[in-house]
């Protein structure tokens, strides 16, 4: 039994075709990883998987946990916050018990141990009381985790969440992830890294649709990721794979972000090659 199910999903933003039909599951439990180049439907099967986006052909489903349907949180990439936001760190995670608690319903000491326990496992208890744009993009990250985690959830969905961050940060992420993974929590995260997408249980290749699903040992062959990236983009030196992608630094580390910032997968439409 699968946490998610796809069947011939397609999904537009108007006349452009973010994701094509295609199918694709994830695993109950595990580190599920979403790979492919920019504008390749990563964050639009996010999207769909959280139900703020519905396939206008196909179908995705959620399966069921002891008779409702599973939570699912939704952690978007964020590390640029208005300075007009005046919200603390405290109150930022705490805005994660919302969907259980509702706005107005006064806090319970099961949703305070929650908040404490998130800030905890994040490394963010030391700055709880700072605003959240005084913050440098690692602490940022980590706190819109602790978020994440502090929402009652069985499957956790990452937007790219360690790209462009400071060790520490990277680290206490990493953390959470294995710590999330040994619970029974099915983790869902899109990567623009090789590495980490090894690591995963289950990975998904994308390039507008699903190129490959399975094992990472099954997916991440140099024909797949050809076929995806294509072969002025994918390089093999010394038998190892990496891309070349324009959206990152040319740097010993070809997959640090210029900048990051909430959004959504990019508008096919508004690629330019």
């Amino acid at each position: 039994m699968n946490a998610v199910t796809a069947t011939d999903a397609v999904v537009r933003y108007g006349n452009v075709v973010a994701l094509a039909k295609s199918s694709f599951s994830i695993p109950i439990g595990g580190v599920t990883a979403l790979i492919g180049p920019n504008g390749s439907g990563k964050s639009t099967v996010l999207n769909v998987i959280s139900g703020l986006t519905v396939p206008q052909e196909g179908g995705l489903q959620v399966a069921q946990i002891d008779g409702r349907s599973r939570w699912v949180s939704y952690v978007l990439q964020s590390t640029k916050v208005s300075e007009s936001l005046h919200l603390s760190v405290r109150e930022v995670v705490t805005m994660g018990r919302y969907a259980s608690a509702g706005l107005w319903r006064r806090l319970s000491s099961e949703d305070q141990e929650s908040i404490e326990r998130a800030m905890a496992r994040t490394g963010t208890k030391g700055f709880a009381g700072r605003h959240i744009h005084e913050l440098s993009g690692g602490q940022r990250q980590r706190v819109f985790i602790a978020q994440g985690l502090a929402q009652e959830h069985d499957v956790l969905l990452l937007d790219e969440p360690m790209t462009g961050l400071d060790i520490p940060s990277i680290q206490a992420i990493s953390e959470v992830i294995e710590e999330e993974r040994s619970e029974g929590c099915s983790i869902v995260m899109t990567t623009h890294r090789l590495a980490e997408a090894e690591q995963a249980d289950h990975v998904i290749l994308l390039s507008g649709r699903v190129v490959a699903e399975g094992p990472p040992a099954e997916v991440l062959t140099a024909e797949y990721l050809t076929e995806a990236y294509g072969s002025s983009v994918l390089r093999v030196e010394g038998g190892q794979l990496f891309f070349d992608d324009p959206h990152h630094r040319p740097t010993g580390d070809p997959h640090l972000h210029r900048d990051r910032t909430i959004h959504p997968e990019p508008n096919p439409a508004d690629h330019h090659p």
